[in-house]
């Protein structure tokens, strides 16, 4: 079975999808098995992935939204001689996975319905879910309720109905497909797969003195002091000003005591450098985004802490690579970071700058706590490994691919939920 992967979630910052999509091509190697990937580009090309992987880049219009990002627009598709029409003619794969819900749901549609001008063919087609966008357009467009009313609109006639399956990468991402799945003939599945953590790059074993060293003097860290961390984008969707906000309580309250090592790339950077040099001099260092994986997993592993202030969160795969690394993990009490972390592995917390401070604290004092949560924590990401997390995702295509081209009726795996008709709720919102 040949699959092929559509997504706008990808440039050389990129994160969680594009750690996702290039772990599904290390493990479709392992596994022999044919995969493409198409991602957007500057310019078309081709790259080849080992011997069963390729990497189509077709040119895409830069994002209005995210700077860095570009988009598949649909002309690639409905053209005869566009690019992503071109890739699909050649490849043919069994399956077409598209993670994207503002340009490229359209192309699920098409294939599904045989009007996209190629002969012969008829792939089964399925929308990844790994972000909400509800949650999207009310940190880039507006919360309002008008706002909201679209979005659940669009879910349930524009994109909801043009996949034959959906996957979803936690029951949060799930929820806003459950409100779109009310009132369709065709009974549509959809799964909840989890992400995963790479557990033999992230280690414990790679804390070491020396880079501890080295962390503190890059960051101008006194020895004793409390090395916090923050890996992710830096964009309105992460929450990010909860940070600079709990590191001004703990400066407030223990002075100097406290470093927060912020890794990663995005919109904020600039106006969250100017607000710490500002309220909280020396008490926030900017690492960027670290490219080489070797340097990032011996970040986490010598770090204390790490901080991850976003409510609304997807999935989380930072707090998992954290997890593996042996760090304690402070996240916020909702979300998709709730999948794989709760009381036992992690401290859960109000997303609020008290709740987060009083955490970080108790993590410094109760030495028996913080250990207790490395060990947790690693044992929980240690069954989120990637290989065997991408591998369950190959066995679900099979079985997906299996139900669309009759070969059986229903798929072994069970769904947690299947599209209902008639419609019976038409209430908008989201739900968590």
């Amino acid at each position: 079975m040949k699959t092929l992967h559509l997504t706008n979630c990808w440039h050389s910052e990129s994160g969680g999808i594009a750690t996702f999509y290039r772990e599904l091509l290390r493990q479709a190697e392992a596994e022999r098995r044919p995969i493409c990937l198409v991602v957007p580009d500057a310019e078309d090309g081709l790259e080849k992935h080992g011997e069963y992987g390729r990497i189509y880049r077709v040119r895409g219009r830069p994002s209005p939204f995210s700077p860095g990002y570009r988009t598949i627009m649909p002309p690639s598709y409905l053209y005869p001689h566009g690019r992503v029409r071109q890739i699909l003619d050649e490849e043919r794969p069994d399956l077409v996975e598209c993670c994207d819900k503002y340009t490229l749901n359209y192309l699920a549609g098409l294939l599904r319905w045989g009007w996209l001008g190629i002969r012969d063919y008829r792939p089964a087609v399925v929308g990844l879910t790994c972000e909400r966008m509800d949650e999207n357009i009310a940190d880039y467009v507006s919360p309002g309720p008008i706002a909201r009313a679209f979005c659940h609109l669009y879910m349930q006639w524009l994109y909801f109905p043009l996949f034959d399956h959906h996957i979803a990468v936690s029951p949060r991402t799930a929820g806003e497909l459950r409100e779109a799945s009310f009132g369709h003939r065709k009974r549509r599945g959809v799964w909840v797969r989890p992400m995963g953590a790479d557990c033999r790059l992230f280690t414990p074993s790679r804390r070491s003195a020396s880079f501890r060293g080295w962390l503190e003097s890059r960051s101008g860290t006194p020895e004793g002091t409390t090395l916090l961390l923050y890996a992710g984008r830096l964009a309105p969707e992460k929450n990010t000003g909860l940070l600079i906000e709990t590191m001004g309580l703990l400066e407030q309250r223990h002075s100097s005591r406290f470093r927060l090592l912020i890794v990663g790339e995005g919109p904020l950077r600039a106006s969250m450098e100017r607000r710490s040099e500002r309220d909280l001099p020396g008490a926030v260092c900017f690492l960027g985004y670290i490219r080489d994986r070797e340097t990032l997993a011996d970040i986490y592993a010598n770090c204390d802490v790490l901080l991850h202030p976003n409510p609304r969160e997807p999935f989380g795969i930072a707090p998992l690579e954290a997890m593996a690394s042996g760090l304690p993990v402070i996240g916020p009490n909702s979300g998709g970071l709730t999948s794989y972390a709760h009381s036992g592995n992690a401290s859960l917390v109000n997303p609020d700058p008290e709740s987060f401070a009083c955490a970080v604290v108790a993590l410094r004092e109760e030495r028996g706590f913080a250990e207790a949560l490395r060990q947790a924590g690693r044992a929980t990401a240690e069954r989120f490994d990637w290989p065997a997390v991408a591998s369950s995702f190959f066995a679900l295509y099979e079985e997906l691919c299996a139900v669309v081209q009759g070969a059986r009726t229903e798929p072994a795996m069970a769904p947690a939920f299947y599209s209902s008709y008639p419609g019976t709720r038409r209430r908008f919102g989201w739900e968590g």
